[in-house]
């Protein structure tokens, strides 16, 4: 099962230093980082995490306070894993069920062991088949969950006009709405029928039917304008202009 993660730490070389230890995992993807416990909480209520690598000591909010608003959080809560310089907070950490509490500078033993604790965790669940099942039945439907004001909506693939990757995350656009979602693009374009939707660029899918003026740029590269309330312009990398030529018949 692949574990979505979250970093929260006030400090970059910091953030750095655990996704480049988090990247060596074929079983977690990281999907996002803050820098503060509120831009944290914003995206936990907006994807779907497995898992919260969280310093205690940052401004504006320490983790632990964060771990606090997560226990009495409504719905599922990510596990926690604090990652912090200081020794003295570890009771309270596992006083708001902390998975395990790691001191900095980070040993990679115990990371691997913080890990290995959260599959144990959910291993019990993630056999279960109803999970897989649910998947199975939205991917057979051609909808694709989405991460809205807090909700899960369900989107129909005709309505999607583009999807476009930024950093971390992943968004859908509609004619007149932006939305996250939980998939990378990798996996939006194993769900999304390959005849309709075309992977243009190594940042974007594009919906061939929403496809409203094509602009020819210099280096051989193109812009399509699509068919959304902003007729956003969406980049045809040079390998794909070809193919997408092909496509439409130009």
């Amino acid at each position: 099962m692949v574990l979505r993660a979250l970093i929260v730490d006030d400090e970059y070389p910091a953030r750095k230093e655990l996704r480049y230890l988090l990247e060596k995992y074929d079983n977690i993807q990281i999907v996002g980082e803050a820098a503060n416990a509120r831009e944290a909480m914003e995206l936990i209520n907006a994807v779907d995490y497995s898992v919260v690598f969280l310093d205690i000591d940052m401004p504006g909010g320490s983790g632990l306070e964060l771990g606090r608003q997560l226990q009495i959080r409504n719905g599922k809560s990510p596990y926690v894993v604090f990652i912090t310089a200081h020794d003295q907070y570890a009771l309270e950490a596992f006083g708001v069920d902390a998975v395990d509490y790691i001191l900095k500078p980070i040993d990679p033993k115990r990371l691997d062991k913080a890990i290995k604790k959260i599959q144990e965790r959910i291993q019990p669940s993630s056999s279960s088949p109803v999970p897989d099942k649910s998947k199975n039945d939205t991917r057979s439907l051609g909808l694709i969950p989405v991460e809205h004001k807090g909700k899960t909506i369900l989107l129909e693939k005709k309505d999607i006009v583009f999807i476009s990757a930024n950093n971390d995350y992943c968004f859908i656009k509609t004619y007149n709405t932006k939305y996250l979602t939980r998939f990378t693009l990798k996996e939006l374009e194993k769900r999304l029928d390959s005849n309709l939707f075309f992977r243009c660029h190594r940042s974007y899918l594009v919906n061939i039917q929403k496809t409203r003026e094509i602009i020819p740029l210099y280096n051989g590269t193109l812009i399509l304008i699509v068919d959304d309330e902003e007729k956003s312009e969406v980049p045809v990398s040079r390998s794909h202009a070809k193919q997408i030529r092909q496509i439409l018949g130009i």
